[in-house]
């Protein structure tokens, strides 16, 4: 069955593309769901239309998400934390405690889902923790935790 998608769809495709999916599939969850509609000669020429748009938005947050980056792999963002007697902190850093500061100190709003630690910062110094705002903008933010 040939559809044109409404919105985005995991594992099948983005709003405005023509996909090929399963007669099943499609008439028992794409179409009612109104997720996507029947692929016709004058409905492709919408379908060009929402990709367009698509494209154009996509650039648009591509650019934005290029601009914070620039903003914060220039300025570090500072943590202070209880430390112990060997220089362990008590607890941990998390991502969520980095995002409130970065939206803090610097005034950009950041998810703490767009911030990727393996494990949590439990010692002073220096760290480096990926940021990823878009697709194709991906970044280190340096973290600098400091006694308290």
């Amino acid at each position: 069955m040939r559809l044109i998608l409404r919105s985005d769809v995991d594992g099948v495709g983005h709003k405005g593309d023509v996909v090929e999916v399963s007669n099943g599939y499609g008439r028992n969850y794409l179409l009612p769901r109104g997720l996507a509609f029947k692929a016709t000669e004058g409905a492709k020429a919408q379908a060009e239309a929402m990709k367009r748009s698509r494209d154009i938005r996509d650039a648009a947050a591509r650019q934005a998400a290029q601009e914070v980056a620039k903003q914060l792999v220039a300025s570090p963002v500072s943590i202070s934390a209880r430390v112990g007697g060997d220089g362990r902190l008590f607890g941990s850093i998390t991502t969520a405690d980095i995002a409130s500061a970065i939206t803090a100190q610097t005034g950009v709003e950041i998810d703490r889902k767009q911030l990727s630690l393996d494990e949590p910062i439990k010692a002073l110094g220096t760290h480096l923790v990926p940021a990823k705002l878009h697709a194709d903008v991906e970044f280190p933010v340096t973290v600098e935790v400091v006694a308290n």
